[in-house]
């Protein structure tokens, strides 16, 4: 579900994460799980009795995606358990996933963003996988905290992970050396980067900015990002408090950009950069952006000239930087034909040997997984930029897991952008979030 827009991101997950899903045994047998070591322990095969099953798997993405999952994954799952067949389909979107769980005719396994599974959940759309996760001893500690919390509702597991990512602030070295800043001392407040930012912007003698130091809503910032990192919180105790006095301080100190440095001049550099085709921060005129784990991947074919660091994004003095993360899951739809094979590949997918074939492979690039020992194993941390990234994932946030997170997460931005241009004070625009939520809620609940 994730839109990626490098000037102004509208989606929270991550492309470069792909899916995955994990598999369990038939008669009540199967892959179990070491909790100690995040390891599947062999002990069986589905479709025991010879009979041959074929699983219809759903994904997201067809092209090299399909063609790499079905060799490094898919075919190894298959020589596992060879009374399993996968028939895997390229399937854009979820309108006709969707339309399959209501015409009672739905895959048996489908890839679906970890920030839809409440509000499908919340609509009946999803097997409940409570019980199997029970039966086979599926760990929540095999996974980050944030991954795992966005698979379950109501405290009932809907999903199983499946890669992940989240998000840290990128900044420039040689832009912060033609200001008079030290490269080797980045911000660790936000005053401290106010202050450095204000002194990288720069304009050229058409009054336009040549470089800026920073946009806070640009490609990864926005409100989501900065309100945990002031405080802020978007539920608490299973109630939604979207106008949280810290969120609404997060957004009054985005808002204090557009006001300081001009909404229609950012926005004008804002789109000049997206002409480039690049990702704005690879283009040398940014000084600071905040960003995903996946941009390292552009880095073979953009070969920056100039130096750059990685760090976690600044909080306001006194608080721990922190970060949130997205991701996508596998799920099995309501309705499923063949439950047993389906929980078989469920649970090989998401769990640890498919995890692990998946990241491994040849093309993965600075992909995270949702499962810190795959993570572990394959050294992922002495990548230091790789490495921020990582460190920060045990303490991630994630966006509420709620039957509304779609309109909640449409509303935020909707607000963010009226904040920004000065079309409202950022506590009446939160408190109408606030009411419009609620409202929706109470609709859901009749």
């Amino acid at each position: 579900m994730k839109k990626r827009n490098w000037i102004v991101s509208l989606s929270a997950v991550t492309l470069a994460s792909v899916l995955a899903v994990t598999g369990c045994s038939g008669g009540g047998s199967g892959t179990g799980t070491n909790a100690s070591a995040g390891k599947p322990t062999d002990a069986g095969n589905a479709g025991g009795d010879g009979k041959q099953e074929t699983v219809d798997f759903w994904v997201n993405w067809g092209g090299d995606f399909k063609k790499d999952y079905q060799k490094y994954v898919i075919d190894e799952f298959e020589k596992k358990y060879p009374n399993i067949k996968v028939k895997m389909t390229y399937v854009e979107g979820t309108d006709k996933l969707l339309t399959s769980v209501a015409g009672g005719n739905p895959p048996d396994v489908a890839q679906l963003d970890r920030f839809m599974v409440g509000s499908w959940a919340a609509k009946g759309s999803l097997e409940d996988l409570t019980s199997l996760v029970e039966r086979d001893g599926i760990n929540e500690n095999d996974y980050y905290p944030a991954v795992w919390a966005e698979a379950n509702y109501k405290d009932r597991t809907y999903a199983l992970p499946w890669g992940t990512d989240d998000r840290a602030m990128y900044y420039n070295k040689t832009l912060f050396k033609e200001a008079g800043l030290d490269p080797d001392k980045p911000p660790t407040t936000i005053d401290e980067l106010d202050q450095m930012a204000d002194k990288i912007f720069k304009k050229g003698g058409n009054g336009k900015y040549d470089n800026v130091g920073f946009i806070p809503w640009m490609s990864q910032g926005s409100i989501y990002t900065f309100a945990w990192n002031w405080g802020g919180k978007f539920e608490d105790n299973g109630q939604l408090t979207i106008n949280d006095p810290q969120n609404v301080k997060a957004l009054e100190w985005m808002a204090g950009y557009a006001k300081k440095y001009d909404i229609a001049t950012l926005s004008s550099f804002s789109n000049a950069m997206g002409q480039t085709g690049l990702n704005p921060f690879w283009t040398g005129k940014v000084g600071f952006i905040v960003d995903g784990n996946w941009i390292l991947n552009d880095l073979a074919k953009t070969k920056p000239q100039f130096e750059w660091g990685v760090i976690p994004v600044p909080a306001p003095e006194g608080r721990e930087p922190t970060t949130w993360s997205g991701g996508f899951s596998y799920v099995m739809p309501k309705g499923a034909k063949h439950k047993e094979a389906a929980w078989t590949l469920l649970k090989f997918i998401a769990g640890y040997d498919g995890t692990l074939l998946w990241a491994k492979r040849p093309t993965a690039g600075n992909d995270i997984t949702a499962m810190p020992a795959v993570n572990a194993e394959l050294k992922m941390d002495e990548n230091p930029n790789l490495k921020v990234f990582l460190d920060l994932m045990p303490t991630a946030h994630f966006r509420p897991v709620t039957p509304v997170g779609q309109k909640m997460w449409d509303e935020l931005f909707r607000v963010q952008d009226l904040a920004i241009n000065g079309k409202g004070e950022p506590k009446a625009l939160l408190d109408e979030v606030k009411k419009n939520i609620d409202n929706e809620l109470a609709k859901i609940s009749k």
